[in-house]
Formats: C-alpha cells, sequence, structure tokens
C-alpha cells in the first residue's frame, strides 16, 4: 500500500511545542488584539504576540481539552493552550492542522477532575506523512473546501446583518419609502400618539397573535437516551439550539423557534430564536411559530429579534415565556399591508440564499468529513502530476 510508504515521525521531530503565556484577566480590555484561549476570544491587549494564526492544542480548561484550532490572526495566546510551531521544511502546517483534527488527540488527555494534555506526551504522537507535494496537495483540497464553507457563512452573516439594518430603518426609525420613495419620518410624514410611543399615522399597536400560529401542540420531547437509539438523520432542536439528530420528523417547512423556558432571552431582553427550515423535530423548550395571513416567517422572525420580551418573561430561576404572554406581546405594524408585502419581498430573496448556503454547506461539510480519513490513511490519494508519482513509487 501507497500508506505504507508515509514516513512515521514524532510530532516532536516536526515541531515545535510551547505553552501559551499566562495573561491575568485585569491585563485585558475591551478593545485591541484578541487573547485566544483556545475556547473563545477572552480579551484584548494593546500587542499582539503572532501576525499568523497559530495551529494549537487546548490542553486544559472545562471541555474540549483535545481539540485542535487556529487562534486567529494578530493574537495573543493563552497558556490553556499549546502552540504547534511546524518546521516548513518537514511538514505542510495546513496538513499537519488536518491530520491532526483527524488524528485521536484526545487520548493524550490525563488526569480526571480536570483532563489536561502535556507537551512531553504530545511530543511523542505519532504521526504518518507522505512527501511534501502530497501533503500540500491534500491540505489543499480540504482547505478549499472549508473555505467554501466559511464564505458562505460569511455571506449568511452579512445577509442578515442587511436583513436587520432594513429592517431597523423601516419598522423602527420608520424611515420606509413613503408615496415619493423618500423617508417617512425624516421628510415631514406625520406621527401619532400610541401607547408604545409616537408611530406613523396609518400604523397601529396590535398583539403578536394577530401575526403568528403557534404549532407547539406537535412537539415531542425525546430523551437523550431514545435519541442515541435513533439515526442521525434530521435535525433536533432546543429551546436555543440544534441539539441532535433523530431518524424521523414532525415538521416540514419553514419556521421560526423561540425560547420557552431556560434560555429565553438575552441579557438586553430580546428573545432567543432560531430560523429553521426543512425536516426536523423540536423538543417541547421552543414554541414553534409561523407566520399567518402577510406576515412571512422572515418578518416574524425579523421582528421578534427587534422585540424587546422582557414584560413576557415569568420565573426566577427558570425564566420562562408562555404561550399567552407570548401571543399577547405588543407590536407595532402598519394597517396597510403593501408595506409589509414590499418589504417580504425583499426579505424572503435575502433568506432564500441564505438557506441555499446553508443547504450547501452540509453538503460540503459531508464531503470533507467522509474525505478526511480516507485521505490521511492513503485510501484515497490525490492525483499529482506524472513526474512526482514516479518519485514516490
Amino acid at each position: 500500500m501507497v500508506f505504507d510508504k508515509w514516513n512515521e515521525c514524532s510530532l516532536g521531530e516536526l515541531a515545535n511545542l510551547k505553552y501559551g503565556k499566562t495573561i491575568r484577566k485585569k491585563e485585558l480590555s475591551d478593545d485591541g488584539y484578541p487573547v485566544f484561549s483556545g475556547y473563545a476570544i477572552v480579551g484584548y491587549l494593546p500587542t499582539f504576540d503572532y501576525e499568523e494564526p497559530q495551529l494549537i492544542i487546548v490542553c486544559r480548561g472545562v471541555g474540549g481539552t483535545g481539540d485542535i484550532k487556529l487562534s486567529p490572526a494578530k493574537s495573543s495566546i493563552t497558556n490553556l493552550s499549546i502552540i504547534i510551531d511546524s518546521d516548513p521544511s518537514k511538514i505542510d502546517k495546513s496538513f499537519l492542522y488536518w491530520y491532526l483534527k483527524h488524528a485521536d488527540t484526545h487520548s493524550l488527555r490525563t488526569g480526571s477532575a480536570q483532563p489536561q494534555i502535556v507537551i512531553k506526551d504530545l511530543e511523542k504522537f505519532k504521526i504518518k506523512i507522505p512527501p511534501m507535494s502530497e501533503q500540500k496537495a491534500i491540505a489543499n483540497i480540504l482547505s478549499t473546501l472549508d473555505e467554501k464553507i466559511e464564505t458562505n457563512n460569511q455571506i449568511n452573516e452579512k445577509l442578515e446583518e442587511m436583513a436587520q439594518a432594513l429592517f431597523k430603518h423601516w419598522f423602527v426609525d420608520f424611515e420606509f419609502p413613503n408615496e415619493n420613495g423618500k423617508p417617512y419620518k425624516s421628510s415631514g410624514g406625520e406621527m401619532v400618539e400610541s401607547e408604545l410611543g409616537m408611530i406613523p399615522k396609518g400604523w397601529k399597536v396590535s398583539k403578536l397573535s394577530e401575526l403568528i400560529t403557534l404549532y407547539d401542540s406537535k412537539r415531542i420531547p425525546l430523551s437523550k437516551n431514545e435519541r442515541d437509539k435513533r439515526e442521525k438523520i434530521y435535525p433536533y432542536y432546543g429551546a436555543s439550539s440544534l441539539m441532535d439528530y433523530v431518524d424521523d420528523y414532525i415538521f416540514d417547512g419553514v419556521y421560526v423557534l423561540l425560547g420557552e423556558d431556560g434560555t429565553v432571552i438575552d441579557e438586553l431582553g430580546y428573545p432567543i430564536l432560531q430560523y429553521v427550515w426543512g425536516k426536523f423535530w423540536v423538543n417541547n423548550h421552543a414554541h414553534v411559530i409561523k407566520g399567518k395571513n402577510d406576515y412571512s416567517e422572515e418578518f416574524v422572525y425579523m421582528l421578534l429579534k427587534n422585540t424587546n420580551v422582557s414584560s413576557a418573561v415569568t420565573g426566577a430561576v427558570q425564566l420562562k415565556i408562555n404561550q399567552k404572554n407570548l401571543k399577547n406581546l405588543s407590536v407595532v405594524i402598519p394597517e396597510d399591508t403593501d408595506l409589509i408585502k414590499q418589504f417580504s419581498g425583499i426579505l424572503n430573496y435575502q433568506f432564500s440564499i441564505i438557506r441555499n448556503n446553508s443547504d450547501q454547506n452540509k453538503v460540503l461539510t459531508s464531503i470533507r468529513d467522509n474525505l478526511l480519513p480516507k485521505l490521511m490513511s492513503g485510501e484515497i490519494r490525490v492525483p499529482l502530476d506524472d513526474e512526482v508519482l514516479s518519485e514516490q513509487n
């Protein structure tokens, strides 16, 4: 086998390993260059240690010990991670990143109360490497897939930011286009008193129940034990995130999920939302919402993102937003739904791109994750030019 001809080396032969530095909390600020722990950006400093992203392994902390990460550019790294400074004459840095992502680095953990990885054990970790040209070719395939996924994520983030900005401009600042196409409020549009403050003439304060339909009665919670017995096919959502995958679905289509209990609001009082589509399952910790009449799910999603729901929250220890309080939330909307239709046309196009990019990412992620073990084992070979192949054989 070709894989038998790959050289086996210890990581210590291929890279210099060192711990990140100890950084005290009082040294950190809210701006500057990021300080990366391996888990997250924990603060900022006025200077940075590393211009380029560094390959690291999380070596201690709560959960995630053994995870392989790349630090942000122009950052510093804390002592919760080990920096893997590879020798470019021996191994391609990107290949090493993907190799370690595939390898069982979590097996290096020692200790039970708080598992850790130490440099002396990491230095002994064995790696099989092909010739440099093949390393670069393998890394290029995986990195290209990863870059496309990241590009799609960035596009989606920008599209949602644009949708949010437009919603705020029209429905919060009341600068929607008037009959002459000019911004309503700043062009002298008439404003009238309401229970929620000054609103445009021809608008009204309504209850959220006029805009949405709840499908909470269809929800079915599944215990982790039940989910573990099922094949992982369809998303299983909880109050604030995707929790698992199961072998069946309850819902099919575009919906908005709003946290019902547990994690229900952010620090400013805005609801925890998920915009979901396709076939999926939801437990009993998230309200399942669709828009009704002329109100699309996308409009409802943006409306709720801009609605403070603190008044609807009950409970001191376990926060909850019940159905009655959710339906009774007051919102400001135009009486003439033509504006809603005009806005929804823009919004629906943007969100169709978001859905397509996200669906494409699922396919790309599956391809990448299936290719990774096969490329790293030599089961699948990367096509190289004839000259290089003859040298390797």
